[in-house]
């Protein structure tokens, strides 16, 4: 039976057909073909085949497959992670640039709490740097020193200057009318001085604050090396700009009786180091 049955399906396999293409109209024969169930079902298959891979290798090696849901391309995803470190780079900056103008508006309101220093550490401070470096003199520089001692026996100007001194230049000279107190929140030196007069910087610095507020009139900060910050208050007028440099004793405004808070012409000055309000007078003598 099982013979009979497999014969009559090899039979069926291999069994032949024609597949004629004929004319409606006239019946005239175009195209013929002797097909059997078995070269159908091959056929079938085969073109399966290739069309499956065809459409697998069109998808994959070309722009088509950024339609499919789920896949994105590798330049998508470069700037992605491109875009990503970005915005983490931008969210630090933006986080310290908001703790930076916080502590500024600290200082300006007053709102920080005192810490006492020792008179030497700003000083101490700027001496960091060159205690760290070696300046043992080898051969090379040794020779160099001679010949530069030798040019400039005859110079007639001093270029030398030191670098490990760190002297605070006092901004104007006159009576202290308010001392520093920190129990009453001053945190400054009131220098009683006539209208207009040249308000200097005591270091070093940049301008990073210069404008008019209502409580105490024309106002600049600069900010100095080794965290150091002053503040001058009450000003009749702003010589210098947001962003401009100075130097030690350069006029940076003139004196005043502006703002809500003055009660005559004076300066209105504060000394911070690293966020911390200190002593003016610790470090600069107003005295004339």
């Amino acid at each position: 039976m099982k013979k009979k049955k497999s014969k009559k399906i090899s039979k069926k396999l291999l069994h032949k057909y024609r597949l004629v293409i004929l004319n409606e109209d006239t019946f005239e024969e175009r195209l013929s073909f002797k097909l059997t169930r078995l070269n159908v079902f091959v056929l079938v298959g085969i073109s399966s085949i290739a069309l499956i891979i065809f459409t697998i290798l069109l998808i994959a090696l070309t722009p088509l497959r950024e339609y499919i849901p789920g896949y994105s391309s590798t330049a998508l995803k470069k700037k992605a992670v491109e875009l990503n470190y970005k915005t983490d780079s931008l969210q630090q900056v933006i986080t310290n640039n908001d703790q930076y103008y916080a502590s500024i508006k600290k200082v300006l309101k007053g709102e920080i709490s005192a810490v006492n220093f020792n008179r030497d550490s700003i000083i101490e401070a700027a001496n960091i740097e060159t205690n760290e470096i070696d300046l043992t003199a080898n051969k090379a520089d040794s020779i160099l020193r001679v010949k530069v001692d030798k040019e400039d026996k005859y110079s007639l100007f001093e270029t030398a200057k030191s670098k490990t001194n760190f002297v605070l230049f006092p901004p104007v000279n006159g009576e202290i009318s308010e001392h520093y107190n920190t129990k009453e929140k001053h945190y400054a030196v009131d220098i009683v001085v006539a209208k207009n007069t040249p308000v200097k910087a005591t270091a070093d610095g940049t301008v990073i604050f210069a404008e008019w507020t209502a409580q105490t009139g024309f106002v600049i900060l600069i900010e100095h090396s080794h965290g150091l910050l002053s503040v001058y208050k009450h000003n009749a007028t702003l010589t210098k700009e947001q962003g401009d440099l100075v130097k030690a004793g350069e006029v940076i405004a003139t004196s005043g009786n502006t703002g809500d808070l003055s009660t005559g012409p004076h300066l209105h000055f504060e000394l911070w180091s690293d966020g911390y309000s200190v002593n003016p007078t610790n470090f600069i003598d107003f005295k004339k």
